[in-house]
């Protein structure tokens, strides 16, 4: 093969530059979507010009947060979901497809931890957070997939994962939450790769803890309070906009070419510990 002549460096194209981190116009699916982390994710994307629909068994808070989007100008529908129910998952996907004519970016926000020491484990329990925490994203990324393929566009996929995916707690009863984190990992891994091919990219986001009500027990607690703070090199709590920030990243062109991959917004916890 002859070496090619002329430089392989391509010219920056300064139109592109400009639309780096331009989501406006994305039809993006949030299941999950009213908590502390899905509600600054959905505010924040439909501020920068995306389309909204926000999912959760409890329709009045989808629809309420769905109606601020609509009040502030943005685009948004309020959907009911039981992600433990697969036909569920499929039904409310197909209705977010025929409300924003597909569905151009997943974020998988669904989450619940039940605290349990490993002696105390019970098997419903256990089955409780995997159906939530793992089962529901295999079927949601199936589900968003079969739409993104159908229209041939690419398309992205982003799951809310936690720094319990890599790190394990001492003292505290967290098998199922962690085991189920860590299997997420790896099914986004999996997907990535088997979406590649029709330019579809998944991804995680893990946080530690943030800023909302879901923490305030904690907080409410001076000496594990001090921990959180003492243990993060950056000393602080996180925002829920910081996290949404990653979510954009990833939705965004500046993310187009990252796929399997899992950033941790910590504050440097995973990278001390």
């Amino acid at each position: 093969m002859n070496n090619p002549t002329g430089t392989l460096t391509p010219k920056v194209d300064l139109a592109k530059v400009d639309r780096l981190f331009d989501i406006a116009g994305l039809r993006v699916f949030i299941p999950g979507g009213y908590g502390a982390l899905g509600e600054a994710i959905a505010l924040a994307m439909a501020r920068l010009g995306a389309e909204i629909a926000v999912a959760g068994p409890a329709e009045d808070k989808a629809r309420a947060l769905a109606g601020q989007i609509l009040d502030n100008g943005g685009k948004a529908h309020g959907l009911v979901l039981d992600v433990r129910d697969v036909a569920s998952i499929r039904s409310c996907t197909d209705e977010a497809v025929s409300l924003m004519g597909g569905i151009d970016v997943l974020v998988n926000c669904v989450g619940i931890q039940r605290e349990q020491a490993l002696m105390e484990v019970t098997e419903e329990t256990f089955d409780e957070v995997y159906q939530t925490n793992l089962k529901s994203a295999m079927f949601l990324g199936q589900s968003v997939a079969r739409d993104q393929i159908a229209r041939g566009e690419g398309g992205r996929q982003i799951h809310l994962l936690s720094v319990r995916s890599q790190l394990a707690l001492r003292g505290r009863g967290y098998s199922a939450y962690c085991a189920t984190k860590g299997g997420l990992v790896m099914l986004a891994k999996q997907h990535a790769m088997e979406l590649a091919p029709y330019g579809i990219t998944v991804n995680g986001v893990a946080p530690t803890f943030i800023q909302s009500d879901r923490i305030r027990p904690h907080l409410e607690k001076p000496a594990f309070r001090d921990l959180i703070v003492e243990r993060n090199p950056m000393g602080r709590i996180g925002n829920p906009l910081e996290v949404a920030g990653q979510v954009i990243t990833f939705a965004a062109a500046a993310g187009s070419y990252m796929t399997g991959q899992v950033v941790y917004v910590d504050g440097g916890v995973t990278a001390s510990q």
